[in-house]
């Protein structure tokens, strides 16, 4: 009996002591697996910085072995297990360019190299970094090809890589990144069309694409975009717009190919702060219902063919009135004709820019402008203005410095006098008569 509960104690101990050992193996191995990604960062990190080229700030200088590299200059590391999930070197003066490495960072969730002078093409390595969340190499020298192994990063929220040198078209792989949040791909070098795919983007809030070379129209699929709050395809050739998206805060859409009308669609968009379609070919007049865009800051129609030459082409001042937020209001270059209505009175008294210049407006200035009293813009130049000088222009006293209040009297008999009441800066009121300028000093 004795014996066998001798024998049963030395089984026992015997099980402990294996299972013991187990445990000291299992942890010297997970600490040993641990060590080796960690040295595989670290590696790659070093990589990276053999790529510098020229480091002004000296920052690659902190990436030395006296200090654990998740206290280098702009790494981030995780806590619990040291493995560097960001990697952000903004605005550092650094040239170089990506090493195929950065694929053993496998940790990595967000990649910030806005705004220095990288160079080369984005390598497709990127592509291994599964957990990247996002990717700002906007203000940079990169060039080629967009990467298609970009594809594989389907967690994506935000890829910025505007301002750099890309060329060809925008890839159809990129068609996986469901999640984008933010994409911006502004850079003068991309082809082709918009993509009907983005329409899959359900999170999407911020669409840029401009300036390129896009062509064709913008895909109705964008239409289904209805969280989307910013829509840029400045500076392309796009030659239709008139999307419904009803949470848009700021479309622009400036120098383009639209023509016809400007589109109805856009008194949908109820919160909308910016609208710039300059420098298209819009004809016909400014719709009514724009007035409905009580939350309006920036209405931008310069260098179209708006207005018929004609009295009333400018009625639809009278509507703005409801935008009482507006601050700027671009009418410059078409062909508004008839008198300055005095509904201009009306406009917000936030209005800090009004260009109304090379048009075919006549008449007088009404004194109703005398109520913009934060205007530090105003263009009325190279129009068919006569008549006096109201003196309530007076009142616009924060007219900058540098800004010109032009009137051109074309072959009106009218004068422009001096009238304008004191002022603590110069300003200068011009009337070009027939080619011959005078220059009053106020």
């Amino acid at each position: 009996m004795s014996h066998s509960c001798l024998s049963s104690k030395w089984l026992l101990q015997t099980f402990y002591h294996g299972i013991l050992l187990m445990c000291i193996s299992s942890n010297s191995k997970s600490s040993t697996v641990l060590a080796f990604a960690n040295e595989t960062d670290r590696l790659a990190l070093v990589d990276f910085k053999n790529r510098i080229t020229q480091d002004p700030l000296q920052i690659m200088s902190s990436w030395n072995d006296t200090i654990h590299f998740c206290n280098w200059l702009g790494v981030t590391c995780s806590p619990s297990c040291k493995r560097v999930t960001v990697l952000d070197l903004k605005a550092k003066k650094l040239v170089g360019f990506i090493t195929p490495s950065i694929r053993n960072l496998t940790y990595l969730t967000g990649i910030n190299l806005q705004n220095n002078s990288f160079y080369g093409e984005i390598p497709q390595e990127v592509g291994c970094l599964l957990r990247l969340q996002y990717l700002n190499l906007t203000w940079n020298s990169f060039g080629g090809k967009i990467p298609t192994n970009l594809s594989y990063c389907t967690q994506l929220e935000a890829l910025d890589v505007a301002e750099n040198e890309f060329i060809g078209r925008i890839p159809d792989h990129l068609s996986s990144l469901s999640k984008l949040v933010f994409l911006s791909l502004g850079q003068y070098n991309l082809v082709g069309t918009i993509p009907a795919w983005i329409g899959n983007f359900s999170s999407l809030n911020v669409l840029s694409l401009g300036p390129n070379n896009f062509q064709g129209n913008t895909p109705s699929e964008l239409g289904r975009l209805s969280g989307l709050g910013f829509f840029q395809v400045s500076e392309n050739n796009i030659a239709d717009v008139g999307l419904t998206l009803p949470n848009l805060k700021n479309f622009w859409g400036g120098s383009n190919l639209f023509t016809g009308p400007i589109p109805l669609s856009f008194s949908n968009s109820s919160h909308l702060r910016s609208l710039d379609l300059g420098q298209n070919g819009l004809t016909g007049t400014v719709p009514q219902n724009l007035a409905s865009l009580q939350s309006l800051e920036v209405l931008s129609f310069d260098g179209n063919s708006l207005g018929k030459g004609i009295d009333g082409d400018l009625n639809f001042l009278s509507y703005l009135a409801n935008c009482t937020f507006l601050k700027g209001l671009g009418l410059h270059d078409n062909y508004f004709g008839g008198v300055l209505p005095n509904s201009i009175a009306n406009l917000s008294t936030q209005l800090r820019k009004l260009t109304l210049g090379t048009n075919m407006i006549h008449g007088g200035i009404p004194i109703g402008i005398g109520n913009l009293v934060n205007l530090q813009q105003l263009g009325l130049e190279y129009n068919y203005l006569g008549g006096t000088l109201p003196d309530v222009t007076g009142n616009l006293q924060k007219l900058n410095i540098d800004c010109y209040l032009c009137i051109h009297s074309g072959n009106s008999s009218g004068s422009i006098n001096d009238t304008c009441g004191p002022k603590r800066h110069m300003v200068d009121f011009v009337a070009r008569d027939n080619g011959s300028d005078e220059s009053l000093q106020v």
